[in-house]
């Protein structure tokens, strides 16, 4: 059985996508933590709500008439980036990396892909038991 049409599905490997991307920026700045001039990145929080939002803006809408336009599907990337825009330590070289900081950040997303594999992982036990595939 495809579970990829499902939305649910989709909600949680998008968000296993989002913990992937933020954990790639954030070994960014972790790398450049020396580096002069350097300003830390992190993405925009990945919210439920902004998902639906998104899904809903994809959806073409039904013509029932010939005289009717059928709009304009627009494709709004998944995940932006953001620079973070109140340094609470600033290095002399106008470096901003505070690698405590990063460490936190890491071990959150870390945390977040955790409870989102177990959540994907109990939904397919769901379905096991439905089918009465134990």
């Amino acid at each position: 059985m495809d579970f990829n049409p499902l939305t649910l599905f989709q909600a949680a490997k998008k968000r296993l996508a989002w913990l992937s991307q933020r954990q790639e920026v954030l070994a960014q700045n972790i790398a450049n933590a020396d580096s002069p001039g350097y300003r830390a990145k992190d993405l925009k929080d990945y919210q439920f709500r902004d998902l639906v939002k998104r899904e809903a803006m994809q959806i073409n809408m039904t013509l029932t008439h010939p005289s009717q336009l059928p709009g304009e599907r627009k494709r709004i990337r998944d995940f932006n980036e953001e620079n973070v825009r109140v340094p609470y330590e600033t290095a002399p070289a106008g470096n901003n990396v505070i690698l405590e900081e990063q460490m936190a950040k890491i071990n959150e997303s870390g945390i977040q892909h955790r409870l989102t594999t177990e959540l994907y992982k109990k939904h397919l036990a769901m379905f096991r038991a439905a089918l009465g595939r134990l």
